[in-house]
């Protein structure tokens, strides 16, 4: 334990931000004391302050799409909020399909038109049969109104809108400010160490993504014990798109070791990768592209859309896609997004599941700010919301690949509206929903029926899923050291 952390030789004094502005008049923060008005300044090139202890309420790592969504509500509260990202926007990152049930999120926070003006339209998702044709998942065709559409957004683009709207809401958003260390003290007080400063935050929210910083640092982070897979995966242009309505759609191809994403993006690239079982992506020799293509080839019908297809990006491997936390808060912090659980992106959920669990954290850290003595309750109930709705998704991706599932797929009914119940599950709408649980649990019905009459089949894609749970691919070419 940290004791020399809580001793009075630590001059505690106000969050950074003052450091660039100089004492500016305070305003009334929410439990009574004062804050600084807020920040224009860019913070993040000002040199390190080793010997001082900076304040704030709310310290996020990360300022991907959870740190962002979390940090811009927590300031809008009245909060103080430091946000520290070990880049610099705009970089690349993978994960580029919106859901429907992102839309109110990106209404809220102000940044819908924002997003729409660099983004496809994306309104529904595309799964190929084997005779060429396709099966539409239409978004309009949802359980309950919902939004019709949805945005296939380069993430470059993206985050950066919402890490600047962080800012113009008046966070301390701080790039090029990796996190070298967190001490915890015995009092619950927490220490963030960063380029040479320390933070002594109220609340931290660990928004890191699959860096992990506190699941690592606390031994929380445990490979899925469900589910296996590793991706490859670029950028190209040229793919053929889709006609008509269909055309900003993603499509979900399946092959023989897994599936293949196709997702079209602005100024004609797309974004297309391979997730496989890792026993398969082990057995490659030599070019990464090489290796991707002959995957991508492997399915006639993307190999019609790849033929004049350039790759216009580095090819990016990562294994271990699929991990969890065992826990989602402790005393005085909390992990959002991919920092606390990444399922397979098998239905483009991860940044609807990212920014999600950043608006309801940020609801939750507020209240517990204003009122204490009721952290323990706040973080059970919170955690247990979104365990509900990310069961959902894990249910239908650990079986996807399943005969049963492809054979479902391709011969829908809506019995007892079963079908639009899926395409709200694929909109993300799965969280207070108990209507649509209602219907998918009748789905889960039909699934084992129908899993007995090809049990031969379907028992084999069973134990060839759990043998890949022993296989490791150690190998991540988009992620360095913590931020």
């Amino acid at each position: 334990m940290i004791f020399s952390l809580a001793t009075p030789e630590f001059r505690i004094i106000a969050c950074s931000r003052y450091y660039a502005l100089g004492m500016e008049a305070s305003e009334v923060r929410p439990d009574g004391q004062t804050k600084s008005a807020g920040v224009t300044a860019d913070t993040a090139t000002m040199p390190p302050r080793s010997c001082d202890v900076q304040a704030c309420d709310v310290l996020v790592i990360g300022g991907g799409p959870a740190g962002s969504t979390a940090a811009t509500l927590l300031a809008r509260d009245g909060w103080q909020v430091v946000m520290l990202e070990k880049e610099a926007h705009p970089r690349f990152h993978i994960g580029e399909s919106l859901l429907p049930q992102n839309m109110p999120i990106l209404e809220r926070l102000g940044v819908h038109d924002a997003v729409r003006d660099c983004s496809t339209l994306k309104l529904g998702a595309d799964f190929p049969n084997d005779n060429g044709s396709y099966e539409v998942f239409d978004f309009s065709k949802s359980f309950r109104p919902q939004s019709g559409y949805a945005f296939q957004v380069k993430r470059a683009d993206f985050d950066k809108i919402l890490w600047d709207n962080a800012r113009a809401a008046g966070v301390d958003a701080r790039d090029h400010n990796k996190v070298d260390r967190v001490d915890f003290a015995d009092d619950g007080a927490i220490t963030v160490h960063a380029r040479g400063q320390q933070f002594r935050p109220r609340y931290l929210l660990d928004a890191s993504g699959r860096d992990t910083v506190l699941g690592g640092k606390l031994a929380l982070k445990r490979k899925n014990a469900r589910h296996a897979s590793a991706a490859i995966f670029s950028h190209y242009r040229g793919v053929q798109r889709r006609e008509g309505r269909d055309a900003g759609n993603v499509s979900i191809y399946r092959h023989a070791h897994g599936w293949i994403w196709v997702i079209p993006l602005s100024d004609g690239v797309t974004s297309v990768g391979a997730v496989c079982f890792p026993d398969y992506l082990k057995q490659r020799r030599g070019d990464q592209e090489a290796f991707l293509m002959q995957t991508l080839m492997a399915v006639p019908e993307l190999d019609a859309r790849m033929r004049d297809a350039e790759r216009i990006a580095p090819v990016h491997v990562t294994g271990n896609y699929a991990y969890e936390c065992t826990r989602m808060h402790g005393r005085h912090w909390s992990l959002l997004g991919d920092a606390y659980a990444f399922v397979d992106p098998m239905f483009s959920s991860g940044v609807f599941l990212a920014m999600k669990s950043a608006e309801g954290c940020a609801r939750m850290v507020d209240g517990i700010l204003r009122t204490p003595a009721r952290e323990a309750s706040l973080q059970r109930k919170f955690q247990h919301q979104f365990d509900r709705g990310l069961d959902e998704f894990k249910w239908f991706i650990y079986r996807f690949t399943s005969p049963t599932m492809k054979h479902l797929f391709a011969n829908r009914r809506d019995l007892f509206g079963v079908e639009r119940a899926i395409v709200s599950m694929l909109s993300g709408d799965v969280f207070d929903a108990k209507p649509i649980l209602r219907r998918l649990r009748i789905f889960r019905v039909i699934y084992a029926l129908t899993t007995l009459g090809m049990s031969g089949r379907a028992f084999a894609a069973w134990r060839n899923r759990r043998r890949q749970l022993d296989v490791e691919v150690r190998e991540e070419t988009l992620q360095g050291d913590a931020p």
